[in-house]
């Protein structure tokens, strides 16, 4: 064999095994999915409309995430009686879980259910994770001065204005407490959402007329019926259709 002949026969077996390599992966690909170390793209870029963003299919339902602020190691502000934030803050996400659970617009899912440490992070990867329509953080004011006392609501994206403009016209009008206003802040589990996401502080915890209504049950039902009422507000407005999702 002339040496042309064998440099003709090693280039065709080279090219032959290069056509099977090929073939090979594309098999693995439709037959099981990604190879070793291929990546998905999974998010997608924040819009600056305020309307919420298709995801996967919820039985025709908007997802919510609700956060109830700090927990376990993390107790939050103390109260004018004494009692810790995050106690609070479970308690009317609970309600307001029950709330939207209970309204076929909507399908919840909480963050944390007991006095567990959540890192801010892990809070947001919930939300962003699940394709959440949107994120409600639930917090309670502290202050040094006893006397002050009102409702805010903070956000930081501008896709989320709306949504806190909703969740606090309507929290403010069920509470009757001084209306503090919407504010913009860097907030790290707003920060990390990648859907309309606000935080709500109802009113001031080291006010004891605030507390005090915070801590009672009818208290929070009202609380939950307002931030729900808001949501409803927000989603009637943005016009969109949770059955397109998908």
């Amino acid at each position: 064999m002339t040496t042309n002949t064998r440099l003709k026969y090693i280039i065709g077996f080279i090219a032959a095994l290069l056509v099977l390599l090929a073939a090979g992966r594309s098999l693995l690909a439709q037959i099981g999915g990604e190879p070793d170390g291929a990546k998905s793209l999974t998010g997608s870029p924040r819009g600056e409309t305020g309307a919420p963003a298709e995801n996967e299919s919820s039985g025709g339902r908007f997802k919510i995430v609700i956060d109830p602020g700090h927990g376990g190691k993390d107790p939050g502000s103390a109260g004018a009686s004494g009692q810790w934030e995050k106690d609070s803050n479970l308690a009317l996400a609970m309600k307001l879980y029950e709330l939207l659970k209970a309204d076929p617009l909507f399908e919840p899912r909480l963050t944390r259910t007991d006095d567990t440490f959540v890192e801010l992070a892990d809070r947001a990867q919930v939300a962003d994770g699940w394709g959440a329509d949107a994120l409600i953080s639930i917090h309670g004011n502290a202050f040094e001065d006893a006397s002050v006392a009102g409702t805010e609501t903070y956000y930081t994206h501008p896709d989320s204005l709306r949504l806190a403009e909703a969740i606090h016209g309507k929290v403010v009008a069920a509470l009757g407490f001084p209306d503090r206003g919407v504010k913009e802040e860097k907030l790290k589990v707003l920060s990390l959402s990648e859907m309309p996401a606000v935080l709500v502080e109802p009113g001031y915890l080291t006010n004891a007329a605030e507390e005090a209504f915070m801590l009672g049950d009818g208290g929070q039902r009202t609380e939950a019926e307002a931030i729900a009422d808001g949501l409803r507000a927000y989603f009637a407005g943005s016009g969109a259709d949770p059955s397109a999702a998908g």
